[in-house]
């Protein structure tokens, strides 16, 4: 066994045993009858919301690629954006979809380099505005969550995520003997990319944005799914609980998300008096309608040019000699 299968069977293991875990502690035939009288109109919602989330994903990407001066077309950011969102539901965690994008907007015209910039700001932004938000509305529920250190992790987070851009910001301050390495040209290049998004309002503005809308609009989502299930959650409940469940998704140590989001998402909600039972349906209900709703990103990705740029990316390791010297 290769050592990229011997990872995959890991995470695969992980995201079965984390599911079983959790359908052991919980009433099946219960939970099934839950999930098979979910309303209709509820999830259809649900549904129409998540296409929206895909199309906001799609345009935070192409304003970043604005910003650093390497502008994807708007149809095309689309396009490559809703094939990656296929490909996570079979790669391992939001990195082997973003290595996917990466690649085919390289081979769209992108300098290697912007590519790889362009998605690592991406993700850098919308984490930020992540924390931010979650910052910004948890007072809202202190009189539900027990405990007073809790109170204190999102905006510790905040000051250590703004703490870390800045860093980045720096990074191309480096001793010039250095840039001989093609890895610190690329740093630095990463530097002067974020100082090009973050410090200029006319970009930084509309991405953030962008950013904040996707997380809620996300969690517009789950509230749907919720509300179809007859959950008792509040649209702020969800606005603050959801997000730190897709940061934990971020990780790359399941197979689509599943498990991990399983387990995020029943101690998330048990913070505010939801059974594990409800939470585990409704998990597995979100993780299902996204499964769905990205299938047809493998259609396009079948019927596009794309296709090869992705078989590339499986086959070859990125590297690229010119590129990367910027």
């Amino acid at each position: 066994m290769s050592k990229k299968s011997l990872v995959y069977a890991l995470k695969f293991a992980l995201s079965a045993a984390l599911v079983a875990y959790l359908l052991g502690k919980v009433d099946l035939a219960h939970s099934w009858e839950k999930a098979k009288n979910v309303d209709a109109l509820w999830l259809l919602a649900a549904a129409a919301l998540f296409g929206v989330q895909v199309l906001v994903g799609a345009m935070r990407w192409q304003a970043v690629t604005v910003a650093i001066e390497q502008a994807l077309p708007v149809i095309r950011a689309i396009r490559l954006f809703y094939i990656s969102c296929f490909f996570g539901l079979v790669l391992p965690g939001a990195v082997g979809a973003d290595a996917v994008r990466i690649w085919m907007a390289h081979k769209s015209g992108l300098k290697l380099g912007a590519a790889l910039n362009g998605v690592m700001l991406e993700r850098i932004m919308t984490v930020l505005a992540l924390v931010l938000l979650v910052a910004a509305t948890q007072p809202l529920l202190y009189s539900r969550i027990e405990g007073e250190g809790v109170r204190w992790i999102f905006p510790l987070l905040s000051l250590g995520a703004i703490a870390g851009i800045i860093f980045i910001m720096f990074l191309d301050r480096l001793p010039g003997h250095l840039n001989k390495w093609r890895i610190v040209r690329g740093v630095m290049q990463l530097a002067q990319d974020t100082r090009k998004l973050f410090l200029k309002p006319r970009h930084a503005v509309p991405v953030t944005l962008l950013a904040l809308f996707g997380h809620v609009n996300f969690s517009l989502v789950v509230f749907a799914l919720a509300k179809g299930l007859d959950i008792d959650v509040g649209v702020i409940d969800c606005l603050v609980l959801v997000p730190p469940v897709l940061l934990i998704m971020t990780l790359p140590i399941s197979i689509a998300g599943w498990g991990v989001r399983e387990t995020a998402m029943v101690t998330a909600f048990g913070f505010i008096g939801v059974a594990d039972a409800a939470s585990l349906v409704l998990s597995i209900l979100l993780g299902l309608l996204g499964t769905v709703m990205c299938l047809p990103g493998g259609l396009v990705w079948f019927l596009s040019p794309d296709r090869q740029s992705v078989r590339e990316a499986a086959e070859a390791p990125i590297d690229e000699s010119s590129d990367q010297a910027v």
